[in-house]
């Protein structure tokens, strides 16, 4: 089985299919029974062989499984399922749908007053970040600034608890970034949807705001929906991903 990372001259999307391939043959192999509940998973070693991939490609793999709650990994032993089908991802300390609430609840309201308190230093971070993140190619670097984003928008509301709850879920919000924009390519989407809330707040325009910030929000809860439930397909071929 072929699931190389070197099938087309692209850096980004190739790096990018190869994970989801990887990631749609283990699942579907953990999802059939073919690795048990207790079962520890071949090595990486083993896997990169197999696959005809490269370590860090399968590393991703093998981190959105346990982000995906299949999997754990322990220190030393390896790689072992704990589930045969995926309810609710965790990232970090927190069950994705707990982290979807409480971002309900908070950075909506929060949008809202950003766009009636925000100062002209606030604008002008907001603007200059977003500008940053419309540039940037490279994920890790993206993701660090998705969070940043976040923040400055509770810090352009003038009320530090806000801020303070931002910086709690940090962590958990870095991680489900990361992992929708690897399985659900979200990077440019996600950037249009900051440029609509910074806009609302440049207008302050608070209506907009909550409404920009809670179109938002729906699109990560959809996207999640569609890695987490995906549409069932016939067994991939040999030598690509899955469709």
């Amino acid at each position: 089985m072929n699931l190389s990372d070197s099938q087309t001259a692209v850096p980004v999307p190739r790096r990018v299919g190869a994970m989801e391939a990887v990631l749609g043959h283990l699942r579907g192999a953990i999802e059939r029974g073919e690795y048990a509940i207790g079962d520890k998973l071949p090595s990486e070693a083993e896997l990169c062989r197999t696959l005809e991939v490269s370590r860090p490609v399968l590393r991703e793999a093998l981190r959105a499984l346990q982000a995906l709650g299949l999997t754990v990994a322990k220190t030393g032993k390896g790689t072992f399922v704990v589930a045969d089908s995926v309810e609710d991802p965790t990232f970090g300390d927190y069950a994705a749908s707990d982290l979807l609430e409480v971002r309900r609840h908070v950075e909506i309201p929060v949008a809202g007053y950003a766009a009636l308190r925000r100062t002209p230093e606030n604008l002008d971070h907001l603007a200059h970040l977003l500008d940053r993140m419309e540039r940037e190619r490279d994920t890790t670097a993206w993701v660090a600034m998705d969070t940043l984003f976040h923040l400055a928008v509770a810090e352009a509301a003038q009320n530090p608890v806000f801020r303070r709850v931002i910086e709690e879920i940090r962590d958990a919000l870095a991680r489900q970034s990361a992992f929708l924009n690897e399985l659900g390519g979200r990077r440019e989407q996600s950037n249009r949807e900051h440029r609509a809330i910074v806009e609302a707040l440049i207008d302050g325009s608070e209506h907009d705001a909550v409404e920009a910030m809670s179109h938002h929000l729906d699109r990560v809860e959809t996207t999640l929906t569609d890695i987490v439930r995906p549409a069932r397909t016939d067994t991939p071929t040999e030598g690509g991903p899955e469709a």
